[in-house]
């Protein structure tokens, strides 16, 4: 006899194989959700570091974790070395190189972030860990620039496909690489939001700098979807979070367990669709934050609006920059559209 519910369950349990058979993301979500707990909680234990290196050995090991697309457990060991290496790479050259940039003016060390904004891209010409590592020399970036602030950890770019579709060639004549111009993009992009945080004062200028680099693709086309679909995921994503902050207060167990369940719905949909894969890095971002202390509606806010800004700087340098085409029929079949790895 059926129990109550029964039919519901088994008609979820079909969705669900229909959107990941075999259960390959859900164990991937199950993987970045448990690489990040365990690192955040090995790099706080009093014998090891402090808040800090635990919230960077948290943010190393996720967006690792996120990145690594390996089938096997050696390889997935040798680039998941890597990509943390690179990491640790990228926060280091921050931290040291920063303070040069500190006189240049109060966005001045930002301008660190367009380094790593322009590998993002240029380095997916090497493939998957290409890719990869690319991602997490600006995510090494992105949490050095955080300084010590826990809050802060979620905030780098989240939404790295399983595997990476091969970059589209260059339109026939076309000079530079596709690769370079991506990178070329994002660079100036995040350059001008730089600039524009100086002149005007953003909240939190980072996650427009994130947004920029993460919505390029590998035509111009393909950053207007990614555009598009970043916004609406980040529009549904922020107000569910928003909604959700009495929770925060009072029971920060259930809330953290709401962001362990959204980053695996982020892992199942991530490979095609971008954006409810943004919707729930979104929410994530926004529980993760007021749970841990932050409680400004103004800065939770902004996630939305410094989504727009960033999607604005970025679909306006892949259009205006050497704007990428698919190649033509005669030139072969295009490849399918590739973004960036990135946060919703």
């Amino acid at each position: 006899m059926d129990w109550p519910g029964a039919t519901q369950v088994a008609a979820t349990i079909r969705r669900l194989e229909r959107i990941d058979p075999g259960a390959h993301r859900r164990i991937k979500g199950l993987r970045l959700v448990t690489a990040f707990g365990t690192a955040a909680m090995l790099g706080m234990q009093p014998s090891i570091g402090n808040a800090l290196t635990g919230s960077l050995a948290g943010g190393f090991a996720l967006w690792a974790s996120v990145s690594e697309g390996q089938s096997t457990r050696a390889r997935s060991t040798r680039d998941l070395a890597a990509l943390c290496a690179s990491a640790a790479l990228g926060a280091a050259g921050l931290a040291l190189l920063a303070p040069l940039l500190a006189g240049i003016g109060r966005a001045g060390p930002e301008l660190m972030l367009a380094t790593g904004a322009f590998l993002a891209g240029y380095l997916r010409r090497f493939g998957v860990l290409g890719t990869g590592l690319g991602s997490q020399i600006y995510i090494g970036q992105l949490l050095a620039y955080g300084g010590g602030l826990g809050p802060r950890l979620l905030s780098g770019p989240a939404e790295h496909p399983v595997s990476v579709a091969a970059p589209v060639a260059a339109t026939e004549g076309r000079w530079l690489s596709t690769e370079l111009v991506m990178g070329l993009q994002a660079a100036v992009a995040a350059i001008i939001i730089v600039a524009l945080n100086e002149a005007v004062g953003l909240e939190e200028s980072a996650w427009a700098i994130t947004a920029c680099v993460y919505v390029i693709a590998n035509t111009s086309a393909g950053t207007l979807e990614r555009v598009w679909r970043r916004l609406l995921g980040t529009a549904i994503g922020v107000p569910l979070g928003l909604a959700c902050l009495p929770l925060a207060a009072h029971l920060p167990l259930l809330v953290w367990s709401a962001a362990a369940l959204a980053m695996i719905v982020y892992a199942m949909a991530l490979p095609e669709r971008y954006d409810i894969a943004c919707g729930a890095y979104a929410f994530t971002l926004i529980v993760t934050l007021a749970a841990s202390g932050e409680h400004s509606i103004m800065l939770l806010a902004s996630r939305a609006w410094e989504t727009m800004i960033g999607g604005a700087f970025g679909l306006a340098t892949a259009l205006l920059l050497f704007p990428l085409k698919a190649p033509s029929p005669t030139a072969g079949s295009p490849a399918p559209e590739s973004g960036q790895p990135g946060p919703g």
